[in-house]
């Protein structure tokens, strides 16, 4: 007896340009995305690079995608929520693949009181 099986994933399915645009702009409505977490979304959904680059084109010139803005996000959030310090956040936005001007705006956003605040605080639970 041979048993034969075919693998096949939802995510594999070519969507056409329009369809995948509107997915995109959904994706990056629900939440800040960065450039290599659409890029990734738009290989997905089956596009080739001609058409992944030009649709983040589009996403950038309508202002759904801006990695200035999510950096400055992404940094506020990790240092408020989880705490984190500056060297950890820059090492979590240089893995998403988030360019050093924007690192350098994002930590410079963190307000240096509550940073020098919570230093202390984590410091003093010790």
């Amino acid at each position: 007896m041979v048993l034969c099986f075919t693998f096949t994933s939802m995510n594999n399915k070519y969507h056409s340009k329009e369809e995948a645009l509107q997915k995109a702009k959904q994706y990056c409505a629900y939440q800040e995305r960065c450039h290599s977490e659409v890029k990734e979304k738009l290989y997905s959904l089956g596009m080739n690079k001609n058409e992944v680059d030009e649709l983040l084109s589009e996403l950038i010139s309508d202002n759904y995608l801006n990695e200035e803005r999510f950096a400055i996000q992404f940094a506020g959030g990790k240092f408020r929520i989880k705490q984190w310090g500056r060297v950890k956040i820059k090492y979590g936005l240089k893995q998403k693949q988030v360019s050093e001007y924007c690192i350098k705006k994002a930590l410079k956003a963190i307000d240096e009181n509550d940073y020098t605040k919570t230093a202390e605080k984590l410091l003093n639970r010790s």
